[in-house]
């Protein structure tokens, strides 16, 4: 299937937004390689719908006026990564969960390391937000686009909910 993307800055840096004709499938970090996606299939497409949206969505969401994510999203991994990835759309805005949170969640409390190994694949970076799945001390711990980044994503979702909470 055909891919196609676009870069978009960001306040956390480039991001380069992939998607096939009928979905998102992929928002990754300046010089990033997933695994998931062959290079060669990847063409700019300085219109296509989904990404203009996905686009406009992340603009607002850094610029604290979105909370929520409204795109058509497509995950391609296991049938385990597919129900920690649906547990990460689950986290409110703001808020944080351990990976023994997200283990718990979908029924498996045992496979705490591979939630980690799952949320480390996580595709949609920032629309699934893995950047609020943190250490069960309470640290930040791996993260695909950083872990100085990760900090700059909690809080801004601090601020945001701070300011829309007074």
């Amino acid at each position: 299937m055909q891919l196609h993307f676009i870069d978009m800055p960001s306040p956390v840096g480039r991001l380069k937004l992939v998607a096939n004709s009928q979905a998102l499938v992929a928002v990754m970090w300046e010089n990033e390689q997933p695994k998931c996606l062959d290079s060669k299939q990847l063409l700019p497409c300085a219109d296509h719908p989904i990404l203009l949206a996905t686009q406009k969505q992340l603009s607002e969401y850094f610029a604290g006026q979105r909370q929520h994510f409204d795109l058509p999203l497509t995950f391609e991994g296991t049938d385990f990564q597919q129900k920690v990835w649906q547990a990460l759309l689950s986290i409110p805005f703001a808020e944080t969960r351990s990976y023994r949170d997200i283990a718990a969640q979908i029924g498996n409390v045992k496979a705490v390391r591979a939630v980690g190994a799952a949320n480390g694949k996580n595709p949609i970076s920032i629309i699934a937000p893995c950047h609020r799945v943190i250490g069960a001390n309470g640290q930040l711990v791996g993260f695909a686009g950083g872990l100085n980044n990760k900090h700059i994503l909690l809080q801004l979702e601090q601020q945001v909910a701070q300011t829309s909470n007074s």
